[in-house]
């Protein structure tokens, strides 16, 4: 009884002491972000086409190197997806870049979109190619025979 008599007839000096707020407002949060990038990792894959006998789907084989563990060479890793064709219009040996989304089936979470084809230095069957454009040397066999 005589302690708490004591302590009740203590006055405070500093108005920081036991729960008394601060002279100051703490900093709003910042606010979120308006847009948000969308991270693409593992979204897309490109492969070649292994099978193609089953109804809407196909076999799609994807290569990627990756460090061997212990030699640290890049080695050659596969690995075949069940991918969705729903049109059926892959054929095996065809170049397909994998989409992934929400799963179809069990195993089958990418969808094949075909990969647009790029522009190759080799003539097409119907054009003749051009001739080399070589040192200005003739040679042997255009040359005139005497």
């Amino acid at each position: 009884m005589l302690l708490t008599s004591q302590f009740k007839s203590l006055s405070l000096t500093n108005p920081f002491l036991h729960g008394a707020t601060a002279p100051f407002k703490p900093a709003a949060p910042p606010p979120p972000p308006s847009v948000v990038p969308v991270i693409k990792a593992m979204r897309t894959l490109q492969g070649r086409v292994v099978c193609a006998t089953s109804d809407k789907t196909v076999a799609v084989e994807v290569t990627r190197l990756a460090p061997h563990p212990k030699y640290k060479r890049r080695v050659r890793k596969k690995k075949k997806y069940q991918v969705h064709d729903p049109l059926n219009q892959f054929k095996v040996g065809d170049v397909v870049q994998l989409e992934k989304g929400r799963p179809v089936s069990k195993n089958k979470t990418f969808w094949a979109v075909p990969v647009p084809s790029r522009p190759s230095s080799k003539p097409e069957v119907g054009e003749e190619a051009a001739p080399p454009q070589g040192l200005g040397i003739p040679l042997e066999s255009e040359m005139k025979q005497v």
